[in-house]
């Protein structure tokens, strides 16, 4: 039977593990942690079982849907309890406008509140100023709407969802890849917007969920994958880093765990569903043109400060939670209402937030002690929320290089590593630093790497 190692535990390594099997191929995962999952981890905080990273999924993706019906748990997927969310802006929260996508609007009127009169009146002029970037040309995202829609959309709206989401700016992200849903023939950023999402529905039509979880926390998918995998035949070795791959002339040794104690395993192929600088490490002698594209994906750093608060010391939220913008100074760029967004998380006396810390390029925040980034979170709540007295609880989750940085230019980069990788025999790479952050997304270049090492090993 056809072998192939997966390194990597993270949920595009065991996405590609799932496929592998089911193609009928033997399989062994090497994992460098003590337990898989990569960034989808649940554990307790105050009593209450609560996610340490990604909380949810795109639930409009089938990937991620698809997978936990498969699995036996589409009984605990949920839907949030709440939705809707604000932004810092002005001085105070303000509802993010309706019909944005990752906050370029649609509809200029929507914007008040958020922007001055002077400012909504700028957006509009996007509508009769000329050029789009050329068919194939990247640009920055930021750069793009600031010249389209003004520099306040970029600070107020766009920056703060795209902090959210990559823990990066604007301004040095590629609008390629992070709004491939944006068509580029428009000659008018609203209308392409505009074009870009669905139709308004109708009133007595409920909008359809955007986003889901499990109400045993994402970090129970990989868990539960992890067991459907070995039930099949799969093996999972933890606590291992990969030194080194090697190609020979019938296919692949993966040398893993410290000098004094290197063993080797032979296959026919090998995934490599790590970030991009551990693969970039891995390919610098089998695929060094890969390697040297890999060295172009930055990866920003980021802390996640969960709280549990008394009842009567939070404020009622009818909101999902807030952004913040980077030009605010504060170290908080994100709070999510964890009780108020997840019915689940909904105890008793108690309420669960989470605030998120760390944007591309800051490393003088991160470097305080998990004291201090508690006390941070704290500040952040009392100060602008209406939070008072202190938490009964905190956790504070580190994901050093955690989120890749899509730089512009970003497609073009992806397409040469997969190009460089697929001219070598039974070898592929997947993860979130490719086609999307995302679990959907990384579940999806797990099972396309899979596919791609079986086509290469059975080609004659």
């Amino acid at each position: 039977m056809t072998h192939v190692v997966v390194v990597g535990g993270g949920i595009a390594g065991l996405a590609a593990a799932d496929a592998l099997l089911a193609g009928g191929a033997t399989v062994t995962l090497i994992e460098a942690a003590r337990a898989v999952g990569g960034k989808l981890r649940v554990s307790d905080v105050g009593g209450i079982a609560v996610d340490e990273g990604a909380e949810s999924f795109l639930r409009r993706r089938p990937e991620g849907v698809d997978l936990v019906a498969s699995l036996g748990l589409d009984g605990d997927l949920v839907s949030p309890a709440a939705s809707s969310a604000s932004v810092w802006a002005r001085g105070a929260l303000r509802a993010i406008p309706a019909r944005t996508l990752m906050g370029v609007p649609g509809d200029p009127a929507a914007l008040r509140g958020v922007l001055s009169p002077l400012e909504v009146a700028r957006v509009r002029a996007d509508r009769w100023l000329p050029g789009q970037p050329p068919d194939g040309e990247d640009v920055a995202v930021g750069d793009w709407v600031a010249r389209r829609l003004g520099p306040a959309v970029v600070d107020r709206l766009v920056d703060p969802l795209l902090g959210g989401v990559y823990a990066g700016r604007a301004r040095e992200l590629s609008l390629a890849a992070t709004l491939p849903q944006l068509p580029r023939d428009q000659r008018s950023a609203l209308a392409a917007v505009s074009r870009a999402l669905p139709p308004p529905g109708l009133p007595s039509q409920p909008a359809e969920p955007v986003f889901a979880t499990l109400t045993t926390g994402m970090g129970s998918l990989p868990e539960a994958l992890a067991g459907s995998i070995t039930r099949r035949g799969g093996v999972i070795v933890t606590s291992r880093t990969v030194r080194r791959i090697e190609r020979f002339a019938s296919g692949w040794r993966t040398v893993h765990g410290p000098t004094t104690d290197e063993q080797a395993i032979e296959a026919d192929g090998v995934v490599l569903a790590l970030p991009a600088a551990s693969t970039r490490r891995l390919l610098a002698d089998p695929v060094p043109v890969a390697a040297g594209e890999l060295a172009g994906i930055d990866a920003a750093s980021m802390a996640i400060v969960t709280t549990v608060w008394r009842r009567e010391d939070a404020p009622a939220q009818s909101s999902s939670g807030y952004l913040v913008p980077a030009a605010t100074g504060r170290p908080v760029k994100a709070v999510t209402f964890a009780s108020a967004k997840w019915a689940h998380l909904d105890r008793d006396g108690l309420a669960v937030v989470r605030a998120s810390i760390g944007r591309h390029g800051d490393v003088a925040d991160l470097q305080r002690d998990d004291g201090d980034l508690v006390t941070a979170a704290t500040t952040e709540l009392t100060r602008y929320a209406g939070f008072t007295g202190a938490p009964v609880a905190s956790r504070v989750t580190r994901w050093g290089g955690g989120l890749p940085q899509y730089a512009v230019g970003h497609l073009d980069r992806v397409a040469r590593i997969r190009a460089a990788v697929t001219d070598v025999p039974g070898l592929a790479v997947c993860g979130a630093s490719y086609d999307g952050v995302g679990i959907p997304a990384c579940i999806k270049t797990g099972r396309q790497a899979a596919e791609q090492v079986l086509a290469s090993i059975t080609r004659p």
